[in-house]
């Protein structure tokens, strides 16, 4: 039960969300809006000793920005950071910063750590908001902000360090709510909240909010599937058995979805959430809430202008990680980007993160407004002879086998791989991992999912294609691994953000090769086109 009457409750989002959408109609606003950004954002930066060793001042433009401060990478800023966490102030905002968020570390050895001071808390607020009211504002009703809203995911818990605080993406988006929103909103309660992210924190959050009255649940689309199953089980009793989330919680209307596209969990989200609940993607990260879905189809999501945050874009084509300070004068602004070319984001935030190379791919699918798709990560395609595959494709290309053939995938991975074929010869192909659905209509074979893989893969990405045709790239391999392996190398690897936290594929064999440990039959493969092999 809110505090407030609920006829008021909707009165009042009913105003601020007619208010968001006429912000919205307005075209152009987007590049105004980041030209307005901009400037705060130098008043504090020329306040810290970042600013002053780049002769930033509160004055400074644009144009001066981008030839005093080159774009950087974490690696640069990282030293500047852990400098913060010991206390020193002026760093890279004024001030001390007492509070610090740690990433998920999908992409490197180990979670990266970020400052986030009060202006930062203040657009996590902002975008949090925004996002909802783009929700809102496509649905043409505020009924979510009068029930409870679920979200599932690594602990909130604050752990404090000689007066400097860390803690999850989750953690630091539960301190920058307001407290009406507090004590309205935001569930599960906090002794569930703080547990650690496992099979336990799932059922006590089913528990704790079975009889509540639920119009939301939110978190990345592995953890929301996996709650899901465990309200309808709770809910459950004797003979009568909950097909779906909407028949606990009858008031359930938004599944908003973070962390991922919804990839191989669409399917499997949609059937047990509710006939009609709503999806909802919004682009987070540690490093900002940078975009969220403003239409009905969830084919790209407007950039969030107006939250703080400011952004260029680097063309991929020009990017190199070992050489990106070099790149300042290739990244635009918002208002030189154009569709159908990818960028990767360089941003510049209240958390004093200057020109912050994201390592994201985006691709603009319109500009006016600006509308984005994720894409992948740089750091994580497929690129051992220049054939550029991207997270988002191998994805792509999995659900649209998966879904012709009536397979179910769990989880998968792809890395390139060096197979000798003769005395003396190799090939160069690409490696698939693949755990499927035990209960799936047909059962894969070998001369029906390699091959479809390849032709597939071949059909969406033309740098492919043509390797394959010039014989630079083989057939692809595919290993069919048992249930739980997958389960297992997040366990043994510390990588509890879920599933879909785990690296569609990478350009080296870390994943797996720490795969093939843990499963003994991993020789055991599906060659698409190479008849004298055994499949699986």
């Amino acid at each position: 039960m809110t505090l407030a009457p609920r006829f008021l409750v909707n009165f009042w989002a009913g105003l601020r969300t007619a208010r968001f959408g006429r912000r919205l109609k307005t075209l152009g606003r987007s590049v105004a809006a980041q030209q307005t950004a901009f400037a705060p954002l130098m008043a504090q930066i020329a306040a810290t000793e970042f600013g002053r060793s780049h002769g930033l001042t509160a004055g400074t433009t644009y144009a001066q920005f981008r030839e005093k401060v080159p774009p950087r990478a974490y690696d640069f800023f990282q030293p500047l950071i852990a400098r913060m966490a010991t206390g020193e102030a002026d760093v890279l905002v004024p001030g001390k910063c007492h509070f610090f968020v740690e990433t998920a570390g999908t992409t490197g050895p180990a979670p990266k750590l970020l400052p986030v001071p009060e202006a930062m808390l203040a657009h996590y607020r902002q975008g949090l908001r925004d996002s909802l009211f783009h929700y809102t504002h496509r649905i043409g009703h505020s009924g979510v902000f009068l029930g409870r809203q679920v979200h599932i995911g690594a602990s909130t818990a604050l752990t404090e360090r000689k007066g400097v605080y860390r803690t999850s993406l989750d953690g630091i988006l539960t301190l920058c709510l307001t407290p009406w929103a507090e004590a309205n909103l935001r569930s599960p309660p906090a002794a569930i909240a703080q547990k650690p992210e496992g099979a336990e924190k799932i059922a006590a959050t089913a528990w704790a909010m079975l009889r509540r009255d639920v119009t939301l649940i939110g978190g990345t689309p592995a953890l929301v599937c996996a709650l899901a199953l465990a309200a309808r089980e709770a809910a459950s009793t004797g003979k009568q058995r909950m097909t779906h989330l909407q028949a606990v919680w009858p008031n359930l209307e938004c599944c908003l979805h973070t962390g991922a596209p919804l990839g191989l969990f669409g399917d499997a989200l949609r059937a047990s959430l509710g006939p009609t609940v709503n999806f909802h993607e919004v682009y987070a990260a540690a490093e900002g809430i940078f975009a969220a879905q403003d239409g009905v189809k969830p084919t790209a999501l407007r950039l969030l202008t107006d939250v703080g945050v400011f952004f260029e874009f680097l063309p991929l084509a020009s990017y190199n990680e070992t050489t990106v300070e070099k790149a300042g004068s290739l990244c635009v602004p918002l208002e030189k980007v154009q569709t159908g070319t990818d960028f990767v984001p360089v941003i510049t935030t209240p958390a004093g993160l200057c020109r912050y190379v994201t390592g994201d791919i985006v691709r603009f699918v319109s500009v006016d407004p600006p509308r984005l798709q994720f894409i992948g990560r740089a750091a994580l395609q497929l690129n051992s002879l220049g054939e550029g595959v991207t997270e988002r494709e191998v994805t792509e290309v999995l659900q649209a086998v998966c879904t012709r053939n009536g397979w179910q995938p769990i989880a998968f991975h792809v890395a390139p791989y060096t197979q000798r074929v003769a005395a003396g010869q190799v090939a160069n192909v690409h490696e698939w991992w693949l755990e499927l659905a035990t209960h799936s209509m047909k059962t894969p074979t070998a001369n029906v999912l390699g091959p479809e893989l390849d032709a597939e893969l071949s059909r969406r990405s033309p740098d492919y294609v043509a390797r394959r045709q010039k014989d630079l790239l083989g057939p692809p391999q595919v290993r069919l691994v048992m249930p739980g392996v997958f389960e297992r190398w997040a366990t043994e690897q510390h990588k509890t953000a879920s599933a879909s936290k785990l690296p569609r594929c990478r350009p080296d064999r870390l994943i797996a090769d720490q795969l093939a440990e843990l499963a003994p039959f991993h020789q055991l493969m599906i060659v698409p086109d190479r008849a004298s092999r055994a499949p699986v």
